[in-house]
């Protein structure tokens, strides 16, 4: 006889990274290809010779620069372990068993792994024929279950973006019991004619958080920060989710050593920026589908040929993100990274 352990577990699906292949350019898991900048390298080396003492459990150091760094007061940040564990904290903190969390899909794929892990109903509404959500049809799946929507803009994996307009119209028709999350991991690539600021809408409203991570632009992937920023009835709970010390001393030092950094930053974002605009371009010359994005990767909603086209970069060393039957998503590297990439995505067409 064995423990006895949770019979919904089998029914959770696990989430699956990216895949890395020894000798190839691994273009699956929208890491910057850049390490660390050298000042922030620097920090983690100096947090390093304390890591024989634990973290401090608030984070606080972090917590007071990211608020002076966002123009908010501290008590509307909290920070946590990358931005999908607080994801997960906010479901834990808004929801009880039973209780629906509505999201866009194809989405971040996390969404509905975590709040089956909370007992919550994940409800995932198709997104339009663009990639865009479909915040009319999320709006209108709302039921007196609903305590939770996630909008990941810009999407992942699609990369369009919600523009500021739609979503104030959204988030008007969303009763305040409900919260929403804007899922803001691609923010420092965005540069719509119309952006969301999550956290101005977070500041501005009562039921709207804002996450984001360090992950992404910053390069901070293998430590594991992010934040949340909203109004303080919603940052406490969610707070009390953390699991104690799981925001490292050298997660800490490194991201407070990112926020100095703001030129340097700049200049990495723009230079992806610019090879996602080139990638994209390339990609529509070879008649594939891609839709504006304004994240750090592109999609090519292939549908049946996905899991084809994925295996025929493989064979040319290039691992991309496969969702079998929907999409392939192909984070954007270095140049040269790149040039390998559509070199094998401009023989696949030609093949077929």
């Amino acid at each position: 006889m064995s423990p006895d352990v949770r019979s919904d577990l089998d029914a959770i699906p696990a989430y699956i990274p990216g895949a890395s292949v020894p000798g190839a350019v691994k273009l699956a898991s929208n890491e910057t290809t850049a390490g660390p900048l050298p000042s922030v390298a620097t920090a983690i080396a100096e947090a390093a010779m304390g890591a024989n003492r634990y973290p401090d459990i608030t984070a606080g150091a972090l917590v007071d620069r990211l608020a002076d760094f966002l123009g908010v007061p501290a008590e509307n940040v909290t920070a946590g372990c990358g931005s999908v564990a607080l994801c997960q904290q906010l479901v834990q903190a808004v929801c009880a068993p039973g209780d629906e969390v509505i999201f866009g899909w194809r989405s971040f794929e996390a969404y509905p792994i975590i709040a089956r892990i909370a007992h919550a109903v994940p409800v995932a509404i198709p997104n339009r024929g663009d990639g865009s959500l479909d915040l009319d049809a999320i709006a209108a799946a709302v039921t007196a279950r609903t305590r939770l929507i996630f909008v990941c803009t810009p999407n992942n994996p699609t990369g369009p973006a919600v523009s500021r307009a739609d979503l104030g119209k959204f988030l008007d028709r969303i009763p305040e019991r409900v919260t929403v999350a804007l899922d803001e991991a691609y923010y420092e690539y965005m540069r719509s004619d119309d952006p969301v600021n999550g956290v101005a809408e977070a500041m501005a409203r009562p039921n709207v958080v804002s996450l984001r991570t360090f992950s992404k632009a910053y390069g901070l992937a293998g430590l594991r920060v992010g934040y949340l920023v909203g109004p303080v009835s919603l940052v406490v709970p969610v707070a009390k989710m953390v699991v104690p010390f799981s925001v490292s001393s050298l997660a800490q030092a490194a991201a407070i050593a990112c926020l100095e950094a703001g030129d340097e930053l700049r200049a990495r974002t723009d230079a992806v920026v610019d090879e996602r605009s080139r990638v994209r371009r390339s990609l529509l010359e070879m008649r594939h589908e891609v839709p504006d994005t304004q994240a750090n990767f592109v999609w090519l909603p292939l549908g049946e040929s996905a899991t084809d086209f994925d295996s025929h970069c493989r064979e040319h060393l290039v691992i991309t993100r496969c969702f079998a039957g929907d999409g392939v998503r192909v984070s954007i590297g270095d140049p040269e990274e790149n040039d390998q990439f559509l070199a094998a995505a401009r023989e696949f067409v030609t093949r077929t």
